[in-house]
């Protein structure tokens, strides 16, 4: 690495969230019987007719909205011939020289670095069938396919070779994982195959202007395994060029149980694909007017609101990052301060006591068992002064128990603060005279012991007294 740059540039295929295949009426559901949700258009039959899924098209727009990528006036879908068992019409439908959008960007910050990696286009296309290997039966080896998701509709995001190590690679991802589940295009679930990697790599000597040969890693499918990809790739692709040997453009397989990557095939060129255009579509056109109502329907985007929660709140950039994380839990976070009246300790109690709730119990934040009103309501108490902060802990326990709101359980248990002064007179002069020892210690100068008294009083009081009513009496008894 001392001597070697690497240069990586991530495809990045998403499933866009409609109810039904880009070019048919078949479902896209995930878990249904193998070979189920399949007709002849997603088959490939002969004489079947494929018709653009127009809400697959306002997705696609609203993502290269959202990574302020240019959407092209006109776009042509064109032909990618391969052949693979789980494409039953021998080409996929995708975009070539003409794709939907380009020129946007992603912004990342890594170890607080700044940095924006280029994006060169996003193109629409269908997806491929799944092959499923059952290893060997009877000494015979099995492979079986599922169509299913044939023909889903999917956007691939191809950025621009910018990124300069795994932890860069990673930022990437997940910024770009979470723009787009603002949007809603999809839920990016990794584990469904919603959203999938392929990881271009290459090395260079430090200095040089022209890059290495690439190598493509395919199909990597969370985004640890991501890093660790890239990680051994860059390591093996420097020890192959530091031993006098010779990168060789071609596609490679992670394994996740070697931690390696293995060559898979010759890496193909464009003129291998043999595109030419799709005759059964007609050039897609996207006018300005339906630019400009996709755009209508676009939310506050992540970066925008991290930047607003520190303007607005004044949260430091780790917490707006903490509480922007998804849509749902920045919704949330907010409705507590439109009741609570206070950014900064409310987002210390989602933090801390709402983010241990959910954890314990194993739900998000849309299930969490205290709404944002309700935990609001115990936040103004507390900053008005009637509940200290360790007994809004205890209400809080009380309110997951019992699910009364906080205002009931501090009338129903008296567990209203005591700020009256005639009301603390008599237990601070008990807990001063039950105490000489820390008295003349004070007196004699040792002022920290002034901690230990307030805890007897709070202790004597049940936690009910107010510590900063508390403290100023104890100062002016004592002194």
């Amino acid at each position: 690495m001392a001597k070697y740059q690497p240069v990586m540039g991530l495809e990045v295929h998403v499933q866009l969230a409609t109810r039904t295949k880009i070019f048919c009426g078949c479902p896209t559901g995930f878990g249904a019987p193998p070979n189920s949700n399949v007709c002849p258009v997603c088959l490939g039959l002969p004489g079947a007719l494929p018709t653009l899924n127009r809400q697959a098209v306002e997705l696609a727009i609203k993502a290269a909205l959202a990574l302020h990528c240019t959407v092209s006036e006109l776009s042509v879908f064109a032909r990618k011939n391969y052949f693979y068992p789980d494409l039953p019409k021998g080409y996929q439908i995708s975009q070539y020289d003409k794709p939907l959008a380009e020129h946007g960007y992603v912004d990342i910050n890594v170890d607080g670095v700044k940095k924006r990696i280029g994006i060169t286009r996003i193109h629409m296309e269908d997806d491929a069938g799944k092959s499923i290997h059952d290893g060997f039966k009877d000494s015979e080896k099995y492979s079986y396919v599922d169509l299913n998701r044939t023909g889903t509709p999917l956007i691939e995001i191809v950025s621009e070779p910018d990124i300069r190590s795994s932890e860069e690679a990673y930022a990437y991802v997940t910024e770009l994982k979470q723009v787009l589940r603002y949007i809603e295009i999809s839920d990016c679930d990794m584990e469904k195959g919603n959203l999938r990697c392929d990881v271009n790599v290459s090395v260079m000597p430090k200095g040089a202007d022209k890059f290495g040969t690439k190598a493509e890693v395919k199909n990597v499918n969370s985004f640890r395994f991501l890093k660790l990809a890239a990680d051994y790739e860059i390591a093996r692709q420097i020890a192959v060029v530091d031993g006098g040997g010779r990168i060789v453009q071609e596609s490679r397989l992670f394994s996740p149980n070697t931690g390696e990557t293995a060559s898979m095939r010759t890496k193909e060129d464009a003129h291998d694909y043999r595109y030419f255009p799709e005759p059964d579509l007609v050039p897609l056109h996207i006018g300005a007017a339906w630019r400009e109502r996709v755009h209508a329907t676009m939310p506050e985007l992540p970066a925008d609101k991290r930047a607003r929660f520190i303007e607005q709140y004044g949260l430091r950039e780790y917490d707006s990052q903490v509480l922007s994380s998804t849509k749902e839990l920045a919704h949330y976070f907010e409705q507590v301060v439109e009741v609570s009246g206070d950014g900064r300790m409310s987002a210390n109690w989602v933090q801390g006591e709402i983010s241990a709730l959910l954890k314990d119990a194993d739900k998000e934040i849309t299930e969490c068992p205290i709404t944002a009103a309700n935990l609001g309501d115990l936040l103004k108490l507390i900053a008005s002064g009637e509940l200290s902060g360790k007994l809004g802990k205890d209400v809080f326990a009380k309110m997951v128990e019992t699910g009364d709101t906080a205002r009931v359980i501090v009338d129903r248990e008296g567990l209203k603060q005591i700020s009256d002064t005639g009301a603390l007179d008599k237990i601070l002069d008990e807990v001063i005279a039950a105490n000489p020892k820390q008295v003349e210690q004070y007196k004699g100068g040792k002022t920290t012991v002034i901690g230990f008294l307030v805890g007897q009083v709070m202790k004597a009081s049940k936690g009910q007294a107010n510590p900063g009513a508390v403290n100023e009496m104890l100062k002016a008894k004592l002194d």
